[in-house]
């Protein structure tokens, strides 16, 4: 017990640190909403700046200078801690000022992306400026022991831990009840309210950052003497902060600090385990503690689809259909085999390279640029790859090509665990969670002798197929021509699948839920589904990419796929163009020991600084052209090589005379006794309704009325009590795309498009449950929509895109459809219109449930009419019979029920058909 008790108390240490980090990330999302990845970075350049303090120089960190500058003699520890986090305040609001502050609108992911770029371009400016060497630092807490048992402790630990929850205390009584605490809070709420107030937003912010820098240089200036300086693990000391500020909620100091202290101590004992334990694995325990805690907070706190009004919109970029592809391909094979055949040695081995990375690109354009989940682990998991495919070989004898396939695949599964908090978390949240993948996996295995890893690496076997050897060779054969055209024919073979993924109905659903979950949902896409497919898909990639780096260093070892160069590499992809197959290519050749790195290499010397660069990229890049590099790139007006042939459109019931309704006495959607609860909120009690075959039901109410919110229940976006019959089917333990699979479609009152994909594609994503090209066509057609069908629909107008909403709803031929607010952004003539489309579409087989605040809309198009007042219903009738009911007019006028029936006499209720919201 005492030996337990001995590793926790060591790991306080650490775990004060993890707590100061964290501590940090609360005060900058606190005032910022950025989520600084740099922190521990900010730490770590702290810690150097004072341990050359202390020794007489002050660190230059402008390349061209002096690297250090003599100050005469060694400074104290006092004055040099002092001069230390003056200037990482100063550096918090330098990198504020310069990249968060022109950001304050950006989505917090890609906030979080800006300074993932700015922890590389701290962490390689050390490097660039002192060196990798350890650093040893002297102690600055009296070093003085007790007994514990038979085990002698040192006090530092304790005093560091007292130090940081002091620090703790004195943030939470300053954050509440100190005018700047108070101020900060209201300007994380709402920045126009600050102003409205006489607040000072950026002031908060800046004196924020630079609170929050200081806070973290002093954990990295305390723990310096305990954990020898090292710029890499300095810098991952983010992921345990992560880990803590996770289970603090991104606000609770408290919280965020003890979770902190908790992590350092039981990674403490994680290592007393695995030298206590023969069944405790011998490495990466001590990484697998945040990770685990990562995914059982996250686990408990996700949700599988985000509510209504939190819906997470990630501006990644444009990606483009590849309309056109197979000629690009061709002269891309054409100009990489001249290139090969002209090139030996070092260059060849770029281009190499260079095809290499372009297949871990195309894994990245999966994950993140289709499916929308930034993904920090992909050559992690090429590293899964290329030692799986030394352990198929070696161990297995199983040979080329069948190992790197089954390579591939394994590394598609893990890919798949990587996947599945993605069920119940997005956006920033599962960021994290692949960062600390990356970090177990390496420790865990790579760098795990007994796990066929280690830092000697493990041997890999020559490619050999029909007897010829495709390895890459040595000596003056280096690179063989035959690797090369491997490479090449690997990269081929993927770019293709990417640029067929990305026109599939797979990709449009990627896209969409990529644009927005809850409406994908509501097409019929498997949301959870896609989104696997997605890291699948992806994995696969990045095995086949990990196999070739295996082959290319005729072993697996665990510096190529190190957590720190995943970083890097997804900085340059995302850089290039994170959304296209273009970006891809253009990543594998700007990628480390690619072409563009040669000849920075060889022509400027610039090799030393790629990654500084690198950092600088993806930061420029994620501010001013999320598109990346290749968005920029001139395109060639290639021609269409399939030749595609016309389809014919059936425009019935776009022009003409409307069809007359049709009802019929078939029920096609019965609800009854719904209701729907939000905490101590009713917004929905015994909602009772039926709509029949062919008909068309006005659902209608006062603002606030609980419209949406019986849509949602019906759609399976609510919890709700109740039964929901479609077509004599019970919908209650359906969920929302089972629901739309059945037949019941549904729009959303704020439109909720994918503005990333065309028109037609829009609509496409709708017959995903049903429907084809015909009928996407026809839909075109019947609402005036041809000329735009392949404009994005981020560039139509408000009446454009209502339209787009309704015919992606209509693809599928749903048997009821969930109309909310249709005739939203149009006027007068263009309702009207509107009403006679969806009268054709009614005519056609679907019936409606119609949700306007244009009552002319309702009262002359519905079969009937339900009306809503607080949650309940409170009529139902004919439009005429609801243009004349007193208890309608109370509810429009908020008038007592008498003084309605006057009114309606005084000619009142003619105020309902005006095109006003209620």
């Amino acid at each position: 017990m005492t030996d337990h008790l001995t590793y926790l108390f060591l790991g306080l240490g650490n775990g004060a640190v993890y707590a100061a980090i964290g501590l940090a990330l609360v005060m900058t999302f606190k005032s910022s909403g950025v989520v600084n990845f740099a922190t521990g970075a900010v730490a770590l350049y702290c810690a150097y700046t004072y341990a050359l303090l202390r020794s007489g120089e002050l660190m230059i960190p402008i390349p061209g200078l002096p690297k250090t500058v003599d100050l005469g003699q060694p400074l104290g520890v006092a004055p040099a801690m002092i001069i230390s986090l003056i200037i990482a305040a100063l550096l918090g609001m330098l990198f504020y000022a310069l990249i968060f502050r022109p950001m304050r609108n950006a989505s917090v992911v890609a906030k979080a992306v800006a300074s993932i770029g700015l922890m590389l371009f701290i962490q390689s400016l050390i490097a660039l400026r002192v060196g990798t060497d350890p650093v040893a630092v002297a102690a600055i807490i009296p070093l003085k022991t007790f007994n514990l048992g038979d085990t002698s402790l040192p006090t530092d630990r304790f005093w560091l831990a007292v130090i940081v929850i002091a620090i703790a205390v004195v943030a939470t009584l300053v954050y509440r009840y100190t005018r700047f605490g108070v101020a900060t809070e209201a300007a994380a709420e709402s920045e126009k309210g600050a102003y409205l107030t006489g607040l000072s937003p950026d002031r908060i912010a800046f004196s924020n950052w630079a609170l929050s820098s200081a806070i973290a240089g002093l954990g990295g200036i305390l723990i310096a003497p305990l954990v020898t300086l090292n710029p890499i693990a300095y810098t991952l000391f983010i992921v345990p902060a992560l880990a803590a500020t996770l289970v603090g909620n991104f606000s609770s100091i408290w919280l965020t600090v003890v979770a902190g202290i908790v992590i350092g101590c039981l990674q403490s004992e994680a290592i007393n385990l695995q030298t206590s334990y023969s069944w405790v694995p011998k490495a990466g325990v001590a990484e697998f503690v945040p990770l685990i805690l990562i995914l059982i907070f996250l686990v408990f706190k996700g949700r599988a689809l985000p509510d209504r009004g939190a819906v997470i919109r990630q501006p990644l970029g444009r990606a483009p259909r590849p309309d056109r592809f197979l000629i690009p391909a061709v002269l891309g094979v054409v100009v990489a085999v001249i290139a090969l055949l002209a090139t030996a040695g070092s260059w060849r081995a770029a281009i190499v390279t260079t095809m290499i990375f372009g297949v871990l690109g195309l894994s990245q354009v999966v994950v993140t640029g289709f499916a929308g989940q930034i993904s920090l682990a992909q050559l992690t998991l090429a590293g899964v790859g290329a030692f799986s495919v030394s352990v198929l070989n070696t161990h297995l004898g199983i040979p080329f090509p069948f190992a790197p396939i089954i390579a591939a695949l394994f590394a598609g599964a893990i890919g798949l665990i990587v996947g599945l908090p993605a069920l119940r978390v997005r956006g920033l949240p599962l960021t994290v969670v692949t960062l600390a993948l990356a970090v177990f996996l390496e420790a865990f295995w790579f760098r795990n002798p007994s796990l066929n890893g280690g830092t000697t690496g493990s041997p890999i076997d020559d490619p050999r197929l029909f007897g010829m050897s495709l390895g890459i060779g040595s000596g003056e054969a280096y690179p063989r021509m035959g690797f090369a055209v491997l490479c090449l024919v690997v990269l081929l073979a993927c770019a293709l699948f990417v640029a067929w993924l990305r026109r599939s109905r797979l990709g449009m659903s990627m896209l969409a839920v990529r644009a927005n979950e809850r409406s994908a949902a509501a097409t019929g896409i498997n949301v959870p589904v896609v989104k696997l497919a997605g890291f699948g898909i992806a994995a696969v990639l990045a095995g086949l990419c990990g196999s070739l780096i295996g082959y290319q260093q005729t072993l697996a070892t665990p510096d190529p796929f190190t957590v720190f160069v995943g970083i890097t590499v997804f900085a340059l992809i995302y850089t290039a163009g994170v959304t296209s197959v273009g970006g891809a290519i253009l990543a594998g050749i700007m990628a480390p020991g690619g072409v563009f790195y040669l000849a920075f290499d060889r022509f400027i010397n610039l090799g030393d600084y790629y990654t500084l660069i690198s950092g600088v990229l993806l930061i420029i890049t994620v501010m001013a052209n999320p598109d990346g590099i290749a968005s920029r790139l001139p395109r060639i007006p290639f021609p269409a090589v399939r030749i595609r042939r016309p389809v014919a459109v059936d425009t019935t019931g776009a022009q003409g005379e409307t069809p007359q309704p049709n009802v019929t006495d078939h029920t096609a959607l019965a609800i009854d006794g719904v209701g729907v609860r939000y905490g101590a909120v009713q917004a929905a009690e015994d909602v009772t309704l039926k709509v029949h075959e062919g008909e068309i039901v006005g659902l209608i109410g006062p603002n606030g009325a609980g419209k949406t919110t019986v849509i949602d229940a019906i759609s399976g976006f609510a919890p709700a009590t109740g039964t929901v019959v479609l077509d004599g089917l019970d919908l209650g333990a359906k969920r929302p795309h089972e629901r739309s699979r059945a037949g019941l479609g549904r729009s959303f009152q704020d439109v909720e498009l994918y503005d990333d994909l065309s028109a037609a594609e829009n609509i496409a994503v709708g017959a995903t449950n049903g429907g084809d090209d015909t009928r996407v066509a026809v839909l075109l057609a019947m609402l005036g929509l041809d000329e735009h069908s392949k404009t994005e629909v981020s560039s139509l107008s408000q009446g454009q895109r209502q339209l787009v909403s309704v015919a992606r709803v209509l693809a599928s031929k749903p048997k009821v459809a969930l109309l909310d607010e249709p005739a939203a952004g149009l006027d007068t003539n263009e309702s009207r219109w509107l009403g006679l489309k969806l009268r054709a579409a009614c005519a056609d087989g679907t019936a409606m449930l119609l949700v306007d605040h244009d009552m002319d809309l309702v009262l002359t198009l519905c079969d009937r009419v339900v009306v809503l007042d607080l949650g309940r219903v409170i009529a139902t009738g004919t439009p005429a019979e609801i243009r004349d009911n007193p208890e309608v007019v109370r509810a429009y006028l908020g008038v007592p029920a008498d003084t309605a029936v006057d009114l309606h006499h005084d000619g009142v209720p003619e105020l309902m058909t005006q095109e006003s919201t209620p």
